[in-house]
């Protein structure tokens, strides 16, 4: 892990990061639909809940904060679970809607939805052992999410080896923004902190890894798809031993010496 040395911040990611869903959000939505009575397709489920999350982030971006006039966000999530369901063929009932969206939204601050990567935890702690020894690192998030970021990295005990954990809705900026990266370090209230100092982890080419160095900082990019795939989608600023497939892949290159920043 020596060449963490150079770090005085690293900040992940969260979602196919540090933690994945246990299972699609379609599947999901489908079983709790159905014990408000509304049955249909998961696959369709599935087909729609994607294209309303795409069309509710293009029109309202990182869940409505700046737009005007401001959506709340969980108005946000109540328009986008709201059209997923109608477009699969089971509308919720008005009188049952608000209710189910609020089931809904605290289920995904849990455990029942979430569960976590392969080898963040045991980064996660190694990170924090050594921060321990080493008072001058901390440790971060930095997510594109709502405000129930905090209560999830709680429910699920990462928050432990955290220093701060930082959701877009609250900051005003989401990544690949250079504001969320800026705010991050005033998070970490390191004086005198220099991006280069800085290292930012996630599974987004873009959100994550050219937001980051955009940002002055180092980054590292956990990704199923090979360098190649990467490379001719992304361009080649993503460089290859930057590249891991999971965060235990990344762990064990740690641990062995064989990153280089």
């Amino acid at each position: 892990m020596r060449s963490l040395n150079r770090f005085r911040l690293i900040t992940f990611d969260v979602t196919n990061t540090l933690l994945q869903f246990r299972t699609s959000p379609g599947k999901q939505y489908g079983e709790i639909g159905a014990l408000f009575g509304a049955r249909c397709d998961n696959n369709d489920l599935a087909k729609n809940y994607k294209a309303n999350w795409y069309k509710m982030n293009r029109d309202y971006p990182n869940f409505g904060v700046n737009t005007s006039p401001r959506l709340e966000w969980q108005q946000w999530w109540r328009q986008l679970i709201a059209g997923t369901f109608a477009e699969s063929g089971a509308a919720i009932p008005d009188e049952k809607l608000d209710n189910f969206v609020n089931h809904l939204l605290e289920l995904y601050k849990t455990t029942i939805c979430w569960q976590p990567c392969n080898g963040s935890v045991d980064l996660l702690q190694q990170l924090r052992k050594h921060s321990l020894t080493d008072n001058k690192l901390k440790v971060g998030v930095i997510a594109n999410f709502d405000p129930r970021l905090d209560a999830l990295l709680r429910n699920t005990k990462l928050d432990r080896y955290l220093d701060f954990a930082l959701n877009s809705y609250t900051a005003k900026a989401e990544k690949p923004q250079l504001a969320i990266f800026q705010r991050a370090m005033e998070e970490s209230k390191l004086s005198n902190l220099k991006p280069a100092e800085c290292l930012h982890i996630g599974d987004g080419p873009t959100t994550d890894y050219l937001g980051a160095k955009e940002a002055g900082w180092h980054a590292a990019l956990v990704h199923e798809k090979s360098y190649s795939y990467l490379s001719k989608k992304y361009g080649t600023d993503i460089k290859r031993n930057h590249v891991f497939p999971s965060l235990y892949d990344f762990h064990k290159k740690l641990s062995d010496d064989a990153v280089v920043w």
